[in-house]
């Protein structure tokens, strides 16, 4: 082909393209959505850690491993050393009732409550914990978030009184704000936790 006809191929096709400006932010948006779509950008967003203690102690007690890794993220961004002005310790902020609570019927060794800000006995025993409530909600995670954050027995006076019919759907009707929030928060995390790290857990839920 003859260098002319080249040209006269090729500059209809470069008038026929967008200006300049349409490109680059077609491009922009390009990039932004591969970023976006990218396991490896998401779970840049939703980091996880001690994920060696999580799906044991999932795995031991029979808890949700993906709620206790969206617990976890909520509460203290993996942070063990986060403090609280009410008193809960660790990663999964647990109170002393609760340290109490997992120490009587869970049958831990009451030296734990010296070591539950270490990440191990923490998310153990928060573990346990989540196991135990969801057992006495019947698997209901809804109402298991909600107890973990306003208490069992607020949700059961909640539930028992019709305030709360205890679906994700109806979570405007729980009287405390913060636990509205709290749900929407775990619940967000949960999902993407099990979309990403659905490798790791052996006790998949």
């Amino acid at each position: 082909m003859e260098l002319s006809n080249i040209k006269k191929w090729i500059k209809p096709a470069i008038v026929a393209l967008p200006p300049k400006r349409t490109l680059l932010i077609a491009f922009v948006l390009l990039l932004l959505y591969l970023l976006v779509a990218s396991p490896l950008f998401n779970r840049l967003m939703y980091p996880l850690e001690y994920e060696e203690y999580i799906v044991n102690s999932a795995e031991a007690t029979g808890a949700d491993p993906y709620l206790v890794m969206a617990i976890i993220r909520v509460e203290t961004k993996f942070d063990p050393d986060k403090q609280s002005r009410v008193g809960a310790r660790g990663l999964m902020q647990l109170m002393p009732e609760t340290v109490d609570f997992a120490i009587k019927k869970g049958n831990f060794s009451p030296s734990f409550r010296d070591y539950v800000e270490d990440p191990a006995i923490n998310i153990h025993m928060g573990s346990w914990y989540i196991a135990a409530l969801t057992k006495e909600f019947k698997g209901n995670k809804v109402a298991v978030m909600a107890a973990y954050n306003a208490g069992p027995g607020r949700v059961h006076k909640w539930l028992d009184q019709g305030v709360w019919d205890g679906t994700r759907q109806n979570v405007d009707q729980i009287p405390y704000g913060e636990t509205r929030h709290y749900i929407q928060r775990v619940t967000n995390y949960y999902e993407k936790y099990k979309q990403l790290y659905q490798h790791l857990p052996k006790n998949k839920q």
